[in-house]
């Protein structure tokens, strides 16, 4: 069987028990794969083929892209052995491969009790970084979201999130009430023009905020 054969069969497969968005992207890759080597046997694929073939494919991309598009090579060689060949060695499994693709290692955060954050937030006695601060835990905002606000962005409890980190041009979030209460209140008295900014300080003077806060009561 031939590549194009083959990546007809495992599309096939995805179509009928996949969702659409990850068609699309084993589509995008295996249609770029089909266009080098879709008359090739499957077995006549080497390692130093799918090296090169990434190697062209992924320029000036990611790390993160290279290592997805990586992973559905990968899935597409595993479904052919596991269905039509158990013997059919996967040119993608080899140490080199891994090693360049390999996914990048996740950080485990400790989660900080309830109390915890209170108390972070009840001893912080300016009103701007408290307000950040409750933001973050009574709103599950970020600290870029923080500090992208606008005084326009602020419908009572509704607040409108713009660029976010998802991809979405726009979401919305809600606040609880008092918080949205001190919020407006400190718009209000400071006199923040619908269009500024809410918060008019850097990411990294904001982490250290953060991070000075949960110092005063024992947390790194």
């Amino acid at each position: 069987m031939n590549v194009s054969q083959a990546s007809k069969i495992w599309l096939e497969y995805h179509r009928a028990h996949s969702k659409n968005n990850t068609v699309r992207a084993y589509q995008f890759t295996i249609d770029k794969f089909n266009q080098n080597f879709g008359n090739w046997n499957l077995n006549e694929v080497s390692t130093d083929d799918v090296l090169d073939f990434m190697t062209k494919f992924t320029e000036g991309r990611k790390p993160q892209t290279k290592r997805v598009r990586f992973s559905h090579l990968t899935a597409f060689f595993n479904f052919m052995r596991n269905n039509f060949d158990c013997d059919f060695k996967n040119p993608c499994d080899s140490q080199m491969l891994r090693k360049l693709f390999r996914p990048k290692a996740v950080v485990h955060w400790d989660i900080i009790e309830k109390d915890t954050v209170d108390e972070i937030i009840f001893r912080t006695d300016n009103v701007r970084n408290r307000l950040m601060l409750e933001l973050m835990a009574r709103g599950g905002m970020r600290v870029n979201e923080v500090l992208k606000l606008r005084a326009a962005d602020i419908l009572d409890r509704k607040l409108i999130l713009n660029d976010t980190k998802s991809g979405k041009e726009q979401e919305i979030i809600f606040i609880p009430q008092k918080v949205a209460d001190r919020l407006k209140e400190y718009v209000r008295v400071q006199k923040i023009a619908p269009k500024q900014m809410i918060f008019p300080i850097c990411y990294g003077a904001a982490r250290a905020m953060v991070k000075k806060a949960g110092q005063v009561v024992g947390s790194d």
